[in-house]
C-alpha cells in the first residue's frame, strides 16, 4: 500500500502514514478525506475512498524542528535525484566549493550529481571549467523534508508541502 499524508487541523503537514493507518483515523473520526482517489477499500459492512491527504479533526501541537540533517539521501531527494549539471540520474553528492579550497559541509554548498560529471569536476571551482549551476542550493523546509524518506511522492501532496515542480531541477551546461 502506498503512503498517505498526514495534515495538522491547520492544514500542516505533519507525516505521512500508511494507507492502512489512515483508513484507521477515518473510521475512528480523527480525521477526515481532504484528496483521495479513485479506488474503494471495502470490508465487510462498508466501504471508503483510499485517501491521499487526510486532515486531523483536533489541532496537534509539534515541536520545532529548528535544522533538518544533512545526508546523502535527503540532498539526492531535494534534488529529485538528478545531477544538477547534465540531468542524468544522480548517485553521489558534490561539494560546489570543494572542501579542499575551504567549502563548508552544509545545505548551500552541496548538491546532488552522477559520478561522471563529479569526477569531472574534481576539486575545482564551476568557474574554472565554465560550468554554471541553474540555481543555488539552499536548505529545504522542514515540512518538505517530513516527505524527503519517501522515494515516490504523490503529486497531489505537492500544493500541501509547498512544492513547485517548476522549480525542480534542469539540465545544466556541463560541456
Amino acid at each position: 500500500m502506498a503512503g498517505t499524508l498526514v495534515l495538522n487541523a491547520s492544514y500542516e503537514p505533519l507525516c505521512v502514514v500508511p494507507t492502512r493507518r489512515a483508513v484507521v483515523l477515518l473510521l475512528a473520526e480523527k480525521a477526515v478525506i481532504v484528496e483521495a482517489g479513485d479506488e474503494l477499500m471495502h470490508s465487510a459492512t462498508t466501504s471508503i475512498q483510499i485517501p491521499h491527504v487526510v486532515k486531523l479533526c483536533r489541532y496537534v501541537r509539534v515541536p520545532y524542528r529548528r535544522q533538518i540533517p544533512l545526508t546523502r539521501r535527503a540532498v539526492l531527494a531535494r534534488d529529485a535525484h538528478r545531477c544538477v549539471y547534465c540531468a542524468v540520474r544522480a548517485d553521489t553528492i558534490d561539494h560546489v566549493v570543494p572542501r579542499s579550497r575551504g567549502g563548508r559541509n552544509e545545505w548551500t554548498n552541496v548538491v546532488a550529481a552522477c559520478a561522471r560529471c563529479n569526477h569531472r569536476k574534481g576539486s575545482r571551482l564551476l568557474s574554472e571549467i565554465g560550468w554554471n549551476l541553474p540555481r543555488s542550493p539552499v536548505q529545504p523546509s522542514a515540512t518538505v523534508a517530513l516527505v524527503l524518506g519517501w522515494a515516490k511522492r504523490d503529486p497531489s501532496w505537492d500544493r500541501y508541502l509547498g512544492y513547485d515542480p517548476a522549480l525542480a531541477p534542469v539540465a545544466a551546461s556541463a560541456s
